[in-house]
């Protein structure tokens, strides 16, 4: 028995194709809510260094005492600066060049999603808060965001938002960067998020680079790693004050 929870803690036991739904998440969540997120962004063969532009912006709100996803967000993005798709583009995401035209400009696209966001707020009963000094109740649900690495909101929205100067929400100044919590638990560096899903044995669901597919996919991850012991934390933080509370959030933008 030490040997089977010794290779589980480290990630090297198999499981099914699915994240364990009858698993027992840790005690001690600070978090009673997460909305993952996963952005695709414009993109080139060649790489030349070009600011990426939001181009689809997904975000799935996962319960952390079930596992389950109850709530989805999802709209596509015109790019401004480069309204063309690369060809690589296309090829990379799946995302076609009439879905960005028929999409919205991300400061629209910002204000929808502070919409989903206080409409989760008041069905879900959701708040923000740091995992420094958690603010919920048995009524009130702390919730916070998680990305696969620090890319989407430590570079890719925050600096569109500067080059646009659009008022980026505050509550996407703190996040989960899972791949970087994954890697802490199980001891070893993931290969991408297929790769650290394989690891433990859960098949992708869906198709790779497709922003709402991996949100998903990172979602089931991150229910994986609670039910596998973790109790999961915020690892950045873009804040100068270590902790906020958000009772109510203003539509702005």
């Amino acid at each position: 028995m030490a040997t089977k929870r010794l290779a589980r803690r480290l990630g090297l036991a198999r499981s099914s194709g699915r994240a364990r739904s009858g698993g027992r998440p840790a005690a001690g969540q600070r978090f009673g809510y997460l909305i993952v997120l996963d952005f695709e962004a414009t993109c080139w063969r060649d790489g030349r260094r070009r600011g990426p532009e939001i181009v689809e912006f997904p975000a799935v709100l996962l319960n952390t005492s079930t596992g389950e996803i109850e709530s989805e967000f999802h709209t596509y993005v015109q790019p401004q600066e480069h309204p063309i798709l690369s060809e690589f583009c296309t090829e990379l995401t799946g995302i076609t060049q009439d879905q960005v035209d028929e999409g919205v400009p991300l400061n629209i696209c910002l204000s929808q999603f502070m919409k989903w966001i206080q409409k989760m707020q008041k069905e879900k009963k959701i708040i923000f808060t740091t995992d420094v000094q958690s603010n919920a109740t048995p009524e009130a649900k702390a919730c916070t965001f998680v990305t696969w690495t620090d890319w989407d909101l430590g570079v890719c929205l925050q600096y569109e938002c500067k080059r646009k100067q659009l008022r980026k929400p505050d509550i996407l100044n703190s996040w989960i960067d899972l791949k970087a919590t994954y890697r802490a638990f199980y001891n070893r560096k993931p290969k991408g998020l297929s790769g650290a899903l394989q690891d433990l044995g859960i098949a992708f669901a869906g198709r790779e680079h497709s922003g709402l597919d991996d949100s998903r996919n990172t979602a089931r991850l991150a229910w994986r790693l609670i039910c596998d012991g973790c109790v999961l934390k915020v690892t950045k933080s873009l804040d100068k004050v270590s902790n906020y509370f958000v009772s109510s959030l203003p539509l702005a933008l």
